[in-house]
C-alpha cells in the first residue's frame, strides 16, 4: 500500500476555544471550526485544540477529535485513567453524539439510516471512499428539524435541509460521506460535493457542527447531557 502524504495546511483559526465545564477529571468545550483536533507532523500545523488547552490543563489527552472543519461539543480528559474510561465507552458506543448540519436540497424522507461500509484509500486520500469489501461498518441516523430556501445576493433561491444527525460508529468522514450517499451533501463540503451547486462555492465554513455529547462521568459515575446550539 502506498504511503499517504498530507500536504494540508490550516490557515490561521482566530477563534477562541469555548470551555464549556471542567472539573478536576475532564473539560468539556465547544470547538470552533476551521482548528484542528491534534497537531499536525507538519510545523505549520501546531495550532490545534489539544496545543491550546495543553497550556492551561497540563497533561490533558484528547478522547475523540472532531473534523478540521466541524464545530462544537468534545470531551478532553484530564489524566490518563480518565482517558482510559472514556475510551472505552467510546469504543463500547456508549456515548451518543448528536450533530446539527445543513444538507444541500431537500430532502425527500423526514428520517431514515444511511449504512454503508467506509475504507480509506491511499491513491484518493484525504477522501474516504464506499466499499463494501474493504471498508469497515458505518452506520448514521438521520432526521429532517426543517426544509427551507435560502436567499442569495443574486436573488437565487437555495434549497437546503436541517437535519439532526447521529452516528453510531465513529468512522473518519463517515457524516460527510453518508449525506453524499443520501445524495444531499453537506453545505459547504469541500471533499464530498458541498460546493458544487450554485450558489454553494463560497459558503465560509463546513455546515456540521457537534450539537450533543451524553456519555457517563467516570468518577460521579452519573450521565452527562451536554448541548450546544448550532451557530448556523
Amino acid at each position: 500500500m502506498s504511503e499517504i502524504i498530507d500536504s494540508f495546511i490550516a490557515p490561521q483559526c482566530h477563534d477562541k476555544i469555548e470551555v464549556l465545564y471542567q472539573d478536576d477529571h475532564l473539560v468539556l468545550i465547544n470547538k470552533p471550526a476551521g482548528l484542528l483536533s491534534l497537531s499536525g507532523k507538519n510545523p505549520q500545523n501546531l495550532d490545534s485544540v489539544h496545543h491550546r488547552l495543553v497550556q492551561i490543563f497540563p497533561g490533558c489527552t484528547l478522547v475523540h477529535r472532531l473534523d478540521f472543519g466541524t464545530s462544537g461539543l468534545m470531551v478532553v480528559a484530564r489524566n490518563k485513567a480518565i482517558n482510559a474510561s472514556l475510551c472505552q465507552q467510546f469504543s463500547q458506543r456508549s456515548v451518543t453524539k448528536v450533530y446539527s448540519a445543513l444538507l444541500c436540497g431537500h430532502l425527500d424522507n423526514n428520517a431514515g439510516v444511511v449504512d454503508v461500509e467506509i475504507a480509506k484509500d491511499p491513491v484518493l486520500f484525504p477522501l474516504m471512499s464506499i466499499c463494501a469489501v474493504h471498508g469497515k461498518p458505518a452506520r448514521s441516523c438521520y432526521r429532517v428539524v426543517e426544509r427551507f430556501y435560502h436567499e442569495l445576493k443574486d436573488g437565487t433561491l437555495l434549497p437546503l435541509t436541517r437535519v439532526e444527525l447521529t452516528p453510531e460508529t465513529g468512522r473518519t468522514h463517515q457524516l460527510r460521506i453518508h449525506c453524499q450517499q443520501l445524495g444531499h451533501p453537506i453545505l459547504g463540503c469541500d471533499l464530498y460535493g458541498g460546493r458544487l451547486l450554485p450558489g454553494t462555492e463560497q459558503t465560509p465554513r463546513l455546515m456540521l457542527h457537534a450539537s450533543g455529547l451524553h456519555f457517563i462521568h467516570p468518577i460521579s459515575e452519573e450521565w452527562v447531557k451536554a448541548h450546544n446550539a448550532s451557530p448556523f
